[in-house]
C-alpha cells in the first residue's frame, strides 16, 4: 500500500480554551486543553463514500481501520494506495481499491448515516456536516448557582438509566437551575432532539432556560441547541474545539462540570493562554 500524504502543515489536537472555573468558594479565570474535531471524508476510488467526525490525528491508521471494521476490505494489502489531503473545514482520505471492492460495499453509503453515536458521522460531503448554525439571541444567563443546581438535581430525573445504567439524558432547566424537562436515549444525539420535540410539543421557548446533557458536547450538539434557540448548554464532559468554535458563532455560551467544580467557557471561541500578571 503506498501512502501518500500532502503537507497539511501541525495539527494541534489539543487546543487552548479560556473561561471561568467556578467553584463553591467562587471562581477565577482558567485556561483548558481540550480536544480537537474535525470532519474526515473518506473517498473510495475518488467518490466520497462517508463522512466521520474524529480527532485529527493518526489519520492513516484511521483510514485503514475503517476500511477493514466496515468490510471494505479483508486486509490492509487490499488498499493499493491512500492518500489524504486538506480540505476546506476537514480533511480527505482517498483510497483507492478494486472496483469490485466498492461494488459489493455501494448500497452501504446510506446506512452509514444514522448510527445512535454519532448524528452526523456518515454524511456523504463536508458541507453536508457543517452548515452555518442558527444565531442565539442573547438573553441572561443562570449564574453559579444555577448550574451547581442542575448538575446536582439531574442524576435523580434520570428514571431509564438508573435502571440500565446505559442511556443519555439530554434536560432543560430553567434559570434558576430546576430540572423542568428530561428525555432519555441510548444516543446523545437523539435524546437532545427528543428534548426540542417536547419543547416545540409543549409551547416551550428554550431561551428562557438553558440545556443540560449527560454526555459530551460535540458539535452536533451545538448545532441541535442552537436550532432550538438554547443559549446554554451545560454537560458533564468538555466540549470539543469545534464545538466551541461553532458555539461562539452560533452565540452560545459551553460549560462543563469539572469534578466539583463548574467550567464555563468564553463565547469567544478559542484563545491561548494569557500571561500571568
Amino acid at each position: 500500500m503506498r501512502i501518500r500524504r500532502l503537507d497539511t502543515g501541525p495539527l494541534d489536537v489539543s487546543p487552548v480554551a479560556a473561561g471561568r472555573l467556578l467553584t463553591p468558594e467562587g471562581e477565577r479565570r482558567a485556561f483548558w486543553q481540550i480536544a480537537e474535531e474535525m470532519p474526515v471524508a473518506i473517498l473510495l476510488n475518488g467518490e466520497t463514500f462517508a463522512v466521520m467526525m474524529m480527532t485529527p490525528a493518526d489519520i492513516e491508521d484511521f483510514a485503514v481501520g475503517f476500511a477493514l471494521t466496515e468490510g471494505i476490505v479483508e486486509a490492509a494489502e487490499d488498499i493499493e494506495s491512500l492518500r489524504i489531503a486538506e480540505a476546506a473545514d476537514g480533511m480527505i482520505c482517498n483510497l483507492t481499491l478494486d472496483p469490485a471492492r466498492i461494488e459489493k460495499v455501494e448500497g452501504r453509503r446510506r446506512t452509514l448515516a444514522g448510527r445512535a453515536g454519532c448524528g452526523i458521522c456518515g454524511a456523504q460531503s463536508l458541507e453536508a456536516v457543517l452548515p452555518a448554525p442558527r444565531r442565539v439571541a442573547r438573553t441572561a444567563l443562570p449564574g453559579a448557582e444555577a448550574l451547581f443546581a442542575a448538575f446536582d438535581g439531574l442524576p435523580a430525573r434520570q428514571v431509564m438509566k438508573q435502571v440500565n445504567k446505559t442511556t443519555h439524558a439530554a434536560a432543560f432547566c430553567d434559570r434558576g437551575g430546576a430540572v423542568e424537562l428530561v428525555r432519555e436515549d441510548i444516543g446523545r444525539h437523539n435524546a437532545l432532539d427528543k428534548l426540542a420535540g417536547a419543547l416545540a410539543r409543549d409551547g416551550r421557548d428554550a431561551s428562557r432556560g438553558f440545556v443540560l446533557l449527560s454526555s459530551r458536547v460535540s458539535v452536533e450538539m451545538v448545532q441541535k441547541a442552537a436550532a432550538i434557540g438554547a443559549p446554554l448548554v451545560a454537560a458533564v464532559s468538555a466540549p470539543s474545539a469545534l464545538a466551541l468554535r461553532v458555539a461562539a458563532r452560533a452565540g452560545i455560551v459551553l460549560a462543563c462540570r469539572a469534578g466539583r467544580d463548574i467550567m464555563l467557557f468564553d463565547d469567544t471561541a478559542l484563545t491561548a493562554p494569557l500571561k500571568e500578571d
